[in-house]
């Protein structure tokens, strides 16, 4: 609903609360400030809704129903108790009122209330959020807007090693929309990427996959709200965040970060092994090259400054592992050979 449309309904709504006040008032009491006095009140009572509406909107739609749920349930007790008063009330009328008054009072607010916290084990958009995990075999598993754009969250589900449902935030297809429709070409494809992604996920037959509707009004971040979406269904988080990393680690919930994954899976080059690779740019160091294998891994390259451009055959001389990755130390497998030699024919040399 657009603006214009949203204020005429408040127009409307202060009008007839207005007029209603005015002849109800009116019809009571027949003088002119009585009926001034009950337009007023029309009026306070329609800006108090339009109060209530506000504060409703952020209220997820599970916890109205809920809450909805069991006010009736609490009406429906508090009219069998005071069957059971009934009989005695007819004997005093002028208590039957304010104990009626208090008995649905209490009842309803009780069913209102005790609703509204156990709306989170009642099942919506095919999720139950409850105080356990999400139905289903495995741990759900929440993914956030970066490594569905990403992509490689597709071939990891696919090969069947992910279990559990795999939960996707209604919040963050909206941050993927808003990507999309952006006006930087660079950020529409990279929404337009992560959708696709998302549809190529839920086509995979052995994956269950499941949109959450699922908010946090009160919290604006959409990271935030993955860490609470998180502790609600007691699920893990996929991500190649690093700072979404440490900061859902910090309040206690589990992430499976992509990078980590690729990282553990590169294969194992241990020293004295060689390896044919393209010099691509020079290193750091003075005489440094430096070349990449195809999964992305640093290769430095001693006296490999020369070979710029070229390919050459290598011998790693040591592997180093960091936070960003892991780094190869390596030299000319021409000038590894001719050491070797060297110290073959001269091996007291080589001692001292």
């Amino acid at each position: 609903m657009n603006k214009v449309g949203a204020w005429v309904l408040r127009f409307l709504l202060f009008l007839v609360f207005g007029i209603s006040g005015y002849y109800l008032i009116k019809g009571i009491f027949p003088s002119p400030k009585a009926a001034t006095l009950g337009l007023m009140s029309g009026f306070l009572l329609a800006g108090l809704t339009l109060l209530l509406e506000r504060r409703l909107k952020k209220v997820p739609i599970k916890n109205l129903a809920g809450s909805f749920i069991g006010l009736i349930l609490g009406l429906i007790v508090g009219h069998l108790i005071s069957d059971i008063f009934s009989s005695f009330l007819l004997n005093y009328p002028h208590l039957a009122f304010p104990l009626y008054g208090f008995l649905y009072g209490l009842c309803g607010y009780l069913g209102l209330l005790i609703g509204y916290k156990k709306a989170e084990e009642v099942q919506l958009s095919g999720v139950k959020l409850s105080s356990q995990k999400v139905s289903g075999n495995g741990t759900a598993k929440i993914l956030d807007t970066s490594v569905i754009i990403d992509g490689r969250i597709a071939d990891i589900t696919e090969t069947g090693f992910v279990e559990g449902p795999i939960l996707i935030p209604q919040f963050v297809l909206n941050e993927l929309q808003h990507i999309a429709d952006s006006s930087d070409p660079i950020k529409r494809t990279r929404g337009k990427r992560g959708l696709e992604v998302l549809r190529h996920i839920q086509k995979q037959v052995n994956i269950d996959v499941r949109i959450v509707d699922t908010d946090f009004p009160a919290v604006k971040e959409v990271d935030a709200k993955l860490i609470e979406l998180g502790k609600e269904v007691h699920g893990k988080i996929f991500t190649n965040d690093s700072n979404l990393n440490k900061v859902a680690e910090l309040q206690g919930i589990e992430v499976l970060n992509i990078n980590e994954l690729a990282n553990a899976l590169k294969p194992v080059v241990l020293p004295g092994e060689e390896m044919n690779v393209k010099i691509l740019k020079e290193g750091k160091e003075m005489g440094q090259g430096v070349a990449y294998l195809d999964d992305g891994t640093m290769i430095v390259v001693d006296n490999g400054r020369r070979q710029i451009g070229r390919t050459v055959d290598v011998t790693v001389t040591s592997v180093l592992q960091t936070p960003a990755g892991r780094m190869i130390f390596a030299r000319l497998k021409e000038e590894a050979s001719r050491e070797r030699a060297k110290e073959a024919y001269y091996p007291l040399d080589s001692e001292f």
